[in-house]
């Protein structure tokens, strides 16, 4: 656990009680702060009320007063589309109001740092795509060249969850729009921005508002290297305003859609291979059309994404390489579930909007590609020019139907992940691949993309024996 520090003896009121608010409000009582608590759900204001936290309404007239600060957890809207009444309610008693991000950055470094050889580092990835590989990757890699390293924030542990850092240790942080938007404290040591595709636009009032959340963490922090993505206009302008010059090494531009040239620090893949460069000569190249557990484009910017931010800290190139092949990749991220009879079956329900759905299906060839779901804002425009390489698509989903005439392949409506999967296991030949790919959300049918993705590798298992 991380104990807060800063608000030793002050009341501190905690919004929202699942993983993250929980673990806010034990590093506040470790940090000798008073932690009050508040959900509308009771069972969660339960399970605070059996650790010994008092449960206050924090909607109420007077709630916030003699308190300091308003931590709130990432699910709960803070501006767009419209205030939570108890962050409004904050606002007008005048009362800060910050998030478990926030609290950690103010509270990760300690005097026992003084006698460390090494001082613990801090890096934090953002982006729209491929945030959950990427952290994981940097972890793995780290973990393979022997560095004590944890993986926290929107993936694995909660960030006051984790254990202080010991004497040269690291923290990779995956960090949504909700959390880098809210935090009063970002300062990472390295900061990487995958990518931006449109999502969470209704929580950001459009898109200029959801790269701003994403924005802050370089712009508030001010990272010691910054590794940007520079495929779309919004990493091209960050990387921009972040770089003194064409010289200036703390930016890191990625790159899987060209080769980037110029005296900086560049990195990027082609045609399967990662090339690092810097100064204008080639530093390392590796081949990744070997990596299993990193197939297709959208990996390839993951792995130069995590290679770059590796780099950053002094981590080898062939030990990088290495840790590559080791990887085994996330669940519901490209992962291959089996294969049969020259069949490949791989779940990506992760791919909860179009753009992680063209990602996943220019990674493969042959597919049966099973879609549909909640569809997102925005519609399914970007898909027209991503099926290619599809042979059939099996449609699940309530809206199954409309859905499917939207797309430019043939169709069947299955509207079960029962009868998808059964449709293509009948009609795949060897040489294809099943891929769930939905580029919708989940919640018609399921309770998180997690949940449709066991589905499916559960009905997959079955068939595969």
């Amino acid at each position: 656990m991380i104990p807060v520090q800063g608000l030793q003896g002050l009341r501190v009121a905690v919004l929202g009680l699942g993983r993250s608010g929980l673990a806010a409000a034990r590093a506040l009582k470790a940090g000798g702060a008073h932690a009050i608590c508040w959900d509308d759900n009771p069972p969660a204001r339960a399970a605070a009320e059996a650790e010994g936290f008092a449960c206050v309404d924090l909607g109420r007239q007077g709630a916030f007063e003699g308190v300091a600060r308003l931590i709130v957890s990432p699910g709960i809207p803070h501006l767009y589309p419209e205030p939570n009444r108890v962050v409004a309610a904050a606002w007008e008693a005048g009362i800060p109001v910050d998030n478990d991000i926030g609290l950690f950055f103010q509270s990760f470094a300690t005097a026992e740092w003084e006698s460390f050889d090494v001082a613990p580092r801090v890096i934090a990835v953002t982006g729209s795509n491929g945030k959950s590989t990427t952290s994981a990757l940097i972890h793995h890699i780290l973990e393979h060249a022997g560095r004590n390293s944890q993986l926290a924030g929107n993936i694995g542990r909660g960030v006051l969850d984790i254990e202080p850092a010991p004497n040269g240790g690291v923290v990779v942080l995956e960090l949504s729009s909700y959390q880098t938007d809210l935090a009063r404290s970002l300062t990472p040591d390295v900061a990487v921005f995958t990518n931006l595709s449109p999502d969470h636009l209704d929580r950001h009032a459009g898109m200029g508002g959801y790269f701003a959340a994403k924005r802050r963490l370089f712009a508030e922090g001010g990272p010691d290297r910054a590794v940007i993505g520079v495929d779309e206009h919004e990493g091209a302008f960050l990387a921009g305003q972040l770089s003194e010059g064409a010289v200036d090494d703390r930016v890191i531009r990625v790159s899987v859609a060209r080769k980037l040239g110029g005296p900086g620090w560049n990195i990027f893949a082609r045609k399967g291979f990662l090339s690092e460069y810097r100064s204008g000569k080639q530093a390392a190249s590796i081949d990744l059309r070997e990596v299993a557990g990193l197939p297709g484009a959208h990996n390839h910017q993951n792995a130069c994404c995590a290679y770059a931010a590796c780099r950053a800290i002094g981590i080898a190139p062939k030990v990088i390489e290495a840790a590559f092949h080791s990887f085994a990749g996330l669940p519901h991220r490209s992962q291959t579930i089996g294969e049969k009879g020259g069949v490949r079956f791989v779940n990506d329900s992760k791919a909860t909007n179009v753009d992680s759905a063209v990602k996943a299906l220019a990674a493969f060839k042959n597919i049966r590609w099973i879609c549909g779901g909640l569809e997102k804002e925005g519609g399914l425009g970007g898909l027209a020019d991503a099926t290619e390489t599809v042979r059939k698509a099996y449609v699940i989903g309530r809206e199954a139907a409309g859905f499917a005439m939207q797309l430019k392949v043939e169709a069947e409506i299955c509207t079960t992940m029962q009868a998808a999967v059964a449709s293509a296991i009948a009609d795949a030949e060897p040489g294809d691949v099943v891929l769930l790919a939905p580029a919708a959300a989940s919640f018609d049918q399921y309770d998180s993309f997690e949940k449709r993705g066991d589905d499916f590798a559960s009905l997959v298992r079955a068939h595969l024996g």
